[in-house]
């Protein structure tokens, strides 16, 4: 009879003793996604006549100049918060068969979302890299802009097989 008692006490205990923890929901904490989205949406706001202004970057190599149009996010300003300092030359090199990967020596805000990159998008991998697309690739990434009017032929011709030198500088003012 006791053996009858004690079981049903013994398999409601870790209910009750789970019932008494301090911390009963964990999960309602917000998830750390959601932090990145509020300031992306203040910060147009109060910098939208900068962003009109310099809504381009100038990208030099191998002898070519091309013209690229960023993204309206808080890596975009950054960046050109760190090329109001001055051009940036990057040492890059091949990834992939579909990249040219280079560090940018600080670290940017990223704004990973899932995207499927074409020839010509200016990416930011894991906020210290800057990635020039000349394939395709799909992955969470933070998208930075595409370079204007080139063909994939173009720049895979400009960036060459190997190691590349890029520098970047700000673009005109539109």
């Amino acid at each position: 009879m006791k053996t009858y008692l004690l079981l049903p006490v013994l398999l409601l205990l870790p209910w009750m003793a789970a019932a008494c923890t301090s911390d009963p929901e964990p999960v309602l904490e917000p998830p750390v996604p959601e932090q990145p989205a509020q300031p992306e949406e203040e910060e147009p706001e109060n910098d939208n006549q900068e962003n009109m202004e310099t809504s381009t970057i100038r990208l030099k190599t191998g002898g070519k100049t091309f013209t690229a149009t960023l993204a309206d996010n808080s890596s975009t300003r950054a960046l050109k918060a760190l090329l109001a300092g001055g051009d940036l030359t990057i040492e890059m090199e091949d990834y992939a068969r579909m990249e040219k990967v280079g560090p940018i020596g600080t670290t940017l805000p990223r704004n990973d979302e899932q995207i499927s990159t074409v020839p010509g998008d200016l990416i930011l991998y894991q906020g210290r890299y800057f990635v020039i697309y000349y394939g395709r690739n799909s992955y969470s990434l933070t998208r930075l802009g595409k370079i204007d009017n080139v063909t994939e032929s173009e720049l895979k011709a400009a960036l060459g097989d190997g190691d590349v030198t890029v520098t970047l500088s700000l673009g005109e003012s539109d």
